[in-house]
């Protein structure tokens, strides 16, 4: 058979090593084919040598950066064309949209995480752990406990009494209206009843604060029975005493996980026991590296993104209902205009880190012309419709994203 010039390459594509099977799943080929039609393997019987594992290496790397190019000059010089051309086939041209938005997703927050700017909150929380006081009340940071002082409670009451009586004295005239109210009330009776219970509050707050102390003398004079004493109680009432105790022995002992918990106070290794434990220590962790917490918490958005934006692309789909696009086109507009915003957000902290400045507003302006073209150039509407739904929409894009980093956030602080 003569050769033909279209059909010679070079290397491993030469005719001479050809076959008539493909060796990757067995289809049937014809000498011309260069690829497998069934699976896409090279048509080439010859063994694989280093110089063409290398050839191909970096013949499929120049392809990939061509497809990366072409797709950020459409992305950020053809709005809305990308989104077309890729809904009507034209798709060998450009990179895979999810694929696409997924590694722009990483390399922002990659960047945004890298030089840890909440590190200041972590030294922050070293100094501030432990017991907050304020008054005749105290909050105990590492086991969860209120506390309230009675006798600096019952003192700040007959204090608050003899200004009261000494303001009586020295300004007769101004209280003449408490006195006609007083006499409403049977004289001094209501301010009678005002003292008295005070003094009952008194003793209330005392025997609270008694019985307290009691309970914190039991749990640290013998934790073992202590646990065993709540383990018999059930509801939310006995998860919340459970989660106090690991956030006292947490930070007391120094305990990692729960089974140094289970070993070193003989606890039953139940699921609410297990679920109380990761609670406090979760929120042991939050309190005492809040910056390291942030960061890790971030980190995981652009996972989260994956889940939020096909929600939101349903929005898309109600308010172009009328349109012929299917929810996938609609799915494929929503991750090519967020690889835009990643674009311009990764520029942004280039930008930044380059001049020490804040151009995060620039670019986020930017996104917003964008959009508007894009929404007009796709689904062809008029500028008062495009608009009218441009903010529809973007209202619901930010209402979605406040309730999902408000969900992020609050199961990262009970999971971390």
């Amino acid at each position: 058979m003569g050769k033909k010039d279209g059909l010679i390459t070079k290397g491993r594509y030469e005719l001479k090593f050809r076959g008539v099977k493909c060796l990757n799943c067995g289809h049937p080929l014809d000498i011309s084919d260069k690829y497998c039609p069934n699976c896409s393997q090279a048509n080439s019987t010859k063994k694989l040598t280093l110089k063409d594992f290398f050839d191909e290496f970096f013949s499929s790397l120049i392809n990939y950066d061509s497809k990366l190019l072409k797709t950020l000059y459409a992305l950020l010089l053809r709005p809305g064309r990308i989104t077309e051309d890729y809904v009507n086939g034209k798709r060998i041209t450009y990179t895979n949209p999810f694929r696409f938005l997924l590694s722009l997703a990483f390399l922002y927050f990659l960047m945004f995480t890298y030089n840890n700017r909440f590190s200041n909150l972590d030294e922050a929380a070293k100094n501030f752990n432990g017991t907050i006081y304020n008054g005749p009340i105290s909050f105990d940071l590492g086991s969860g406990d209120l506390e309230v002082d009675s006798v600096a409670l019952e003192k700040q009451s007959k204090n608050a009494m003899k200004k009261w009586d000494s303001l009586k004295k020295e300004n007769p005239d101004i209280l003449a209206g408490f006195q006609k109210f007083d006499s409403v009330k049977n004289d001094d009776s209501e301010m009678s009843s005002q003292l008295k219970y005070l003094d009952s509050l008194g003793v209330l707050m005392e025997g609270a604060n008694e019985k307290t102390k009691q309970k914190d003398s039991f749990m640290n004079a013998d934790p073992v029975a202590y646990y065993k004493s709540i383990e018999k109680e059930s509801g939310m009432g006995a998860f919340s005493k459970k989660a106090e105790f690991f956030g006292m022995y947490i930070k007391k002992d120094t305990l990692y996980n729960f089974e140094q918990a289970q070993a070193k106070y003989n606890i039953a290794g139940t699921t609410t026991n297990k679920m109380a434990f990761n609670f406090s220590n979760s929120i042991w962790k939050v309190m005492s590296q809040p910056g390291t917490w942030l960061n890790d918490t971030i980190s995981k958005l652009p996972f989260v993104i994956f889940f939020f934006l096909p929600v939101f692309t349903l929005f898309i789909s109600l308010v172009y209902i009328r349109n012929n696009h299917t929810y996938t086109d609609h799915l494929i507009f929503s991750f090519h205009n967020q690889s835009l915003l990643f674009i311009l957000l990764i520029l942004s902290l280039t930008v930044d880190a380059i001049f020490d400045t804040s151009s995060a507003g620039i670019f986020l302006l930017i996104f917003g012309f964008y959009l508007y073209k894009a929404m007009r150039k796709f689904y062809g509407q008029g500028r008062f419709k495009t608009i009218v739904k441009y903010i529809f929409l973007n209202t619901i894009f930010m209402i979605l994203a406040f309730l999902t980093i408000i969900v992020t956030f609050t199961g990262s602080v009970f999971t971390y």
